[in-house]
């Protein structure tokens, strides 16, 4: 790096977007604070898919906290527990009998794999940069950029301003960080680093230190990983020299920090990588760049992506206080511009911890600073690792879920060995929980682990990758996915004996357990299973039709269907969570697995199916608002596609407040969202982030029951706004829509595909020039509309179903031509 570019103060490249107010105030969508983080859950997150990290802005002693998406524990293993084929039929003897606990405890011992239960991701270490006499600092900003993906800390010392600027390089691979006073040779400082854990760490030369070291062992299986952190410094008229592990700047006028971190890994089965030679590389290369030209090539790769979607709910002066503030004020005050910043957080998040080529967001995204992390940071996919995902098509960043494809493709080889090893049957199968290593066999204990459901509830997002692509090339590379999941249920389902309906058995309703036996979950034909295996089914079989391919195959498929087990409506007007009416109204447990059939799934609608719409509004209802930030996130969602904008809304609230908040003299522990906007299980779970992106983008524009709706559940404290880019099933995007008062007066629909598009409004529509639309007249007018035929419900004697009307709308049908933008106003 030349010292006359490092000497060169770079100007701040300004936001290119910010949220207006009615008065015509504007605000940015920067996260800030006048004060240094004090924990993990105040620090600013930076990623570029592969490197996170987490920046504390202290002036003294800043702290960057280092992770690389491949640093696990352990190394390749599988976790298949042997027994299980020989003890499945006495378990499901058991389960049909009457006797769960029995059942439960066969599993626990013959099917939960006894080997290990899942890799923990763990942490790289820490940067860490002393500053001797800044204790003292004064005039103090930190903040986040969500329009640059850069993070920012300023403040005074005597006489001389200060600067860090950071940023994980979605070009170079690396991540830069930058310092600056603006007065000449006013920068001393020293850089070190640090891990928890056993490293190694040297400096080579006077300007690079290196930290190495291999990932810890877990549950017997040996860490294999080998890791490399290298930091390369550069002073810009100054001295640097390394004593005893650490770098030394004296008198510069401007620094510059380059961070190269890699692994060993390569895939799941190959871990033979040389990460030395890897960070150097990527240090070399990066070390020769412009520091203009580094900065303004990540803003622009990050810009394609985040650039694609602009919400505006209104400004408030609520937006000129810091980010904590308004997160403790947001339930007392009026502060929209807070719900579109946590919207566009998550958009931010998922474009920073998920790239192709990298691994999926974990629990934790791509961010950890322990190594034993809260259910390990990896991934759970009874709900977790799904409700990452929920935002990537519809809030246009479907690239950012190749790495969850990747990860089923990866699962769909490893599941085949445990679903024949386990169960004695073609296909794959996976449980519900995975790791970097790709294990697939139950973990965690039969009550949470016996649930052969994830490779079903993962084979979704593939499928409706394709209903938002229409790319059916696409659809020709995941189909032996989407194939051999269902030929596992075509050999895994059993007949129930009471009414010889096909059932998964044993299995759970995800960590629930009726309470008649709270302390046994296992059974036979829940909900969620029945409307999983449905969805999956229906998929493959629509899926070989498009290809034209494997006809005997399709007609195995459609006889299973008609042998699923209806969705069944329980005495107190309840959907019914399991085979049995077993439901407790007093039942507020977190998951809401029963109701996957209304979102993310769409076989319960208001319009085709108001019985079992009203049954399962009766379920939400019974479990209640407050919860845990995921499960808070995912209701959100629910009372979006309820039409019911403004209990979404009460859930928003909810979700907007700090962590353990003083409530009624005790402490409320669930629900809420940390300093830095990531979201309280508690503790810290991405999901929740991504579950609200979600939950704004569906209460805005839906697109899973025939139709793209527009405005479906606008609550009416978002009377006013606009947004673009949201995307809909059939190749649809929302180019640009605008309402006043709660009614839609202008929007413009682009076709990618063609064909036609019907709109489902609220507000009475007209076509602009050339824009012909016409009163739609029922059908299924787009074949990426998909619209799943089911059995009727079967309905208690004792229920009390009186389903609400569907909501009066407008219902219009438009044909499109590829490319081209249609615009509509209000009558």
């Amino acid at each position: 790096m030349k010292r006359r570019i490092l000497a060169t103060v770079i100007p701040l490249l300004m936001s290119t977007a910010a949220s207006a107010g009615a008065d015509g105030t504007t605000a940015p969508f920067t996260l800030w604070y006048d004060k240094p983080a004090r924990a993990w859950t105040e620090a600013l997150p930076l990623g570029n898919g592969r490197l996170g990290a987490m920046v504390f802005g202290i002036p003294w002693r800043e702290r960057i906290q280092l992770n690389e998406g491949t640093v696990w524990a352990g190394g390749p293993y599988r976790n298949d527990n042997p027994d299980a084929l020989q003890a499945l039929p006495e378990v499901r003897r058991l389960i049909f009998s009457g006797d769960p606990g029995a059942a439960q405890a066969l599993a626990d011992e013959k099917m939960v794999s006894k080997i290990a239960h899942g890799m923990p991701y763990q942490t790289v270490g820490d940067l860490v940069l002393s500053f001797p006499g800044h204790e003292r600092a004064s005039d103090y900003r930190r903040e986040l950029d969500l329009e640059r993906a850069v993070a920012t800390t300023r403040y005074r010392v005597g006489e001389v301003t200060f600067r860090r600027e950071v940023f994980a390089s979605f070009a170079d691979q690396v991540i830069f960080v930058r310092i600056t006073a603006d007065r000449p040779g006013q920068l001393n400082f020293a850089v070190s680093m640090d891990r928890p854990a056993a490293f190694h760490v040297a400096t080579e030369g006077p300007d690079r230190i290196v930290l190495s070291g291999t990932t810890g062992d877990c549950e017997g299986v040996q860490g294999r990983v080998r890791f490399a952190a290298a930091a390369r410094v550069v002073s810009g008229n100054g001295v640097t020299d390394a004593v005893d592990g650490a770098i030394f700047v004296r008198h510069a006028d401007s620094a510059l920090i380059l961070v190269s971190i890699a692994s060993s890994f390569i895939r799941y089965d190959d871990i033979s990588g040389d990460p030395q030679r890897r960070a150097g590389e990527r240090l070399v290369r990066s070390a020769e760049r412009d520091y203009a030209a580094a900065l303004e090539d990540h803003i622009a790769a990050y810009r394609r992506y985040f650039g694609r979607v602009r919400l505006n709910l209104g400004v408030t002066d609520s937006a000129r206080n810091p980010t904590d503030v308004r997160i403790e004020r947001f339930g007392r005050g009026n502060d929209p511009h807070l719900a579109a910043l946590l919207f566009q957080f998550g958009r931010y998040l998922l474009i920073s911890s998920s790239q192709p080529g990298g691994q999926p967001a974990t629990l934790q995204g791509l961010w950890n600073e322990q190594l034993y992390p809260p259910w390990d940071s990896k991934y759970t996919v009874n709900i977790n690792t799904e409700m990452n995902y929920w935002p990537a098509e519809t809030a246009g960043l479907p690239e950012m879920a190749e790495p969850l494809i990747q990860m089923v493709r990866e699962l769909s080889e490893t599941g085949r060995q445990t679903a024949k090893n386990m169960y004695g049957v073609d296909g794959w199968v996976a449980h519900h929980n995975t790791d970097l290593w790709r294990i697939t066999g139950p973990v965690d204990g039969a009550f949470w682990g016996m649930w052969p459901c994830g490779g079903a509830w993962l084979c979704q997002h593939l499928w409706q990758k394709y209903l938002y692509s229409g790319d059916i090339a696409y659809l020709r590379s995941v189909y032996p996915i989407l194939k051999g999941a269902a030929q596992f249920y075509l050999g895994f389902l059993t007949e129930e004996p009471s009414n010889q309906w096909l059932v998964v058995c044993p299995s759970v309703s995800p960590e629930n357990a009726p309470s008649i036996h709270p302390q046994y979950s296992i059974t036979a034909g829940a909900t969620l299973d029945n409307q999983l295996v449905f969805d999956l089914l229906t998929a493959t079989a629509r899926s070989a039709r498009l290809l034209k391919t494997d006809p005997a195959f399709i007609r195995d498929v459609e006889s299973a269907l008609r042998r699923l087990p209806p969705m069944q409506i329980g005495r107190h007007g309840q959907l019914q969570e399991w085979l049995e009416d077993w439901d407790n109204p007093e039942d507020h447990h977190r998951h809401v697995s029963h109701l996957y059939g209304v979102f993310p799934g769409n076989q319960i609608s208001p319009f085709r199916t108001p019985e079992l719409f009203e049954a399962a509004r009766t379920s939400l209802l019974h479990r209640g608002d407050p919860s845990t930030g995921w499960s808070m996130n995912w209701k959100i969602n629910l009372w979006a596609h309820f039409l019911d904008g403004d209990h979404a809304y009460k859930l928003i609230l909810e979700q907007i407040k700090p962590v353990n908040r003083r409530v009624g003299g005790g402490f409320a522990e669930s629900g809420g969202t940390y300093p830095n906007l990531f979201d309280a299980h508690p503790p810290f779970q991405i999901d929740g982030n991504f579950g609200f992106t979600s939950g704004v983008a569906e209460m805005l524009l839906q697109s899973d029951d025939g139709a793209v709706h527009v405005l479906p559940a606008l609550p009416g404290a978002w009377k006013d706004g606009s947004v673009s880019g949201l995307r809909a099933r059939g190749g649809f995007e929302i180019a640009s829509m605008e309402w006043k008062e709660g009614k839609i007066i202008r929007l413009s629909v682009r076709s990618a595909l063609g064909g036609n598009c019907r709109i489902r409004s609220g507000t009475p529509l007209k076509g602009g020039p050339g824009t012909r639309l016409k009163a739609a007249r029922g059908g299924n007018p787009n074949p990426l509309y998909w619209i799943p035929e089911g059995k009727r419900p079967l309905i208690s004697k004792d229920a009390r179903i009186e389903p609400h009307p569907a909501p009066e709308g407008y219902l219009y049908d438009i044909e499109t031509a590829p490319g081209r933008t249609y615009d509509f106003t209000a009558i």
